[in-house]
């Protein structure tokens, strides 16, 4: 486990829910058809896991703002790390649709569940496995893949989000050693880690990645408070004041926004995926009080306005679950391009949102408090639609790669 060097190791006794989980998969176009034994096989692996170590505790955790982070073993136990990254390095060996499907099952139990697992995997494990030495390679990776290390990744800074171009994080040559300054925020993990991949400008203005390992002198890691959204996901900064990062812990080819850009493709072909399974929590629920629910002496799901916004809900779901399909597909073949996982995570989150919404509605004022999941699934989703590229820049995205014109500057 890791070594939660801030002091948020104690254990936290979070309240089990009485409650049983009762979310039944919905598949309107059948679609479980084009998936192989291997991704059914994880998707009912994890979906367990959700209901047995998810589902119970996350309503407090996320009532409370506390992170639940006996989970960052247990998800390493389940595979959920670097699912497509090689058995050798820690990962599960398995193919882009399968990291999707885990994806999609754990953020049916929350977002902030789900960012755990995917910071870790795509923007942590990814880099180094695509970046670092060998040598790097097996001294991290392993331990990260179990879990028994936590990882953050640092790419935005207070005043460059959208713009990471502009970062003014720096090393500069020390001998053996770089000396690293700057600052990096909103980090996911980042009070819990044991390490952070980092990456910040060279003497000549070129952004270099590397490994920084918590308790180095001059690296803190506080925590951010008063979090509306993924309450149950543990938030920080990096500050860095002539921290000394020894040049074997810097990646040794990779220089320039490739680096984190193909990091953060990675992230949002997990969102994509993800994203749908929050969707997919509220229209659960929603149908199911709908066919509960009685006024006027029949259940709300008799009411045509209900059974419009329960329409409209699975067909954009089914919508997205196609659009996923057909993107793992196109990542498995390595001719996923990263306009196009843009536009999948762009779609996708606010159609969750949507629904989410909707949801709440059809709930009514029951949909308020945390019996059931809508008003969470929203509040997190009000991150999700910004964080790993805003909906906006995403969109922009998807115009430049339609006309050809750059409309960033």
């Amino acid at each position: 486990m890791g070594n939660f060097p801030n002091g948020v190791s104690t254990p936290v006794d979070f309240h089990r829910s009485a409650k049983t989980d009762q979310f039944q998969h919905h598949d309107y176009y059948v679609l479980d058809e084009l998936l192989s034994e291997e991704h059914l096989l994880a998707r009912a692996s994890v979906r367990d896991w959700v209901k047995q170590s998810v589902s119970p505790i996350i309503e407090d955790a996320a009532n409370r703002s506390l992170c639940p982070t006996h989970l960052f073993k247990e998800l390493g136990d389940i595979g959920a790390y670097g699912p497509s990254i090689p058995a050798k390095y820690g990962g599960g060996g398995m193919d882009d649709i399968a990291y999707g499907i885990i994806m999609q099952e754990l953020e049916r139990g929350d977002s902030g569940i789900r960012s755990m697992a995917s910071v870790q995997g795509s923007l942590v494990m990814y880099p180094i496995y695509r970046y670092a030495s060998e040598e790097q390679k097996m001294k991290w990776l392993p331990k990260l893949g179990t879990g028994e290390f936590i990882g953050c990744f640092g790419l935005t800074e207070p005043d460059h989000g959208s713009n990471p171009s502009g970062m003014l994080t720096n090393i500069k040559d020390d001998g053996d050693a770089y000396i690293l300054n700057g600052s990096k925020m909103w980090i996911t993990n980042s009070p819990v880690a044991d390490l952070a991949v980092v990456w910040a400008k060279d003497e000549e203005g070129k952004i270099r990645g590397m490994v920084v390992e918590t308790g180095t002198k001059g690296f803190s890691t506080p925590e951010i408070h008063g979090k509306w959204s993924l309450r149950a996901s543990i938030t920080g900064e990096l500050v860095f004041e002539d921290v000394r990062v020894p040049k074997e812990n810097v990646f040794p080819e990779i220089k320039g926004l490739k680096g984190p850009l193909s990091c953060l493709t990675k992230a949002r072909y997990g969102i994509a995926w993800g994203a749908i399974g929050a969707a997919l929590d509220c229209y659960d629920s929603a149908l199911r009080y709908s066919q509960e629910r009685i006024q006027f002496g029949k259940p709300i799901g008799g009411f045509q306005l209900t059974q419009k916004k329960l329409a409209e809900m699975i067909t954009e779901i089914t919508k997205a679950q196609l659009l996923t399909w057909r993107l793992g597909t196109l990542m498995n073949n390595g001719k996923a391009t990263p306009a196009q996982v843009s536009m999948a995570k762009r779609n996708n989150v606010h159609m969750a949102l949507e629904i989410a919404r909707e949801a709440r509605q059809i709930h009514g004022g029951m949909g308020i408090t945390n019996e059931y999941p809508c008003m969470r699934h929203m509040m997190n989703l009000e991150t999700v639609l910004t964080y790993e590229g805003t909906h906006d820049i995403h969109l922009l995205i998807t115009g430049m790669d339609v006309t050809g014109l750059n409309a960033f500057k």
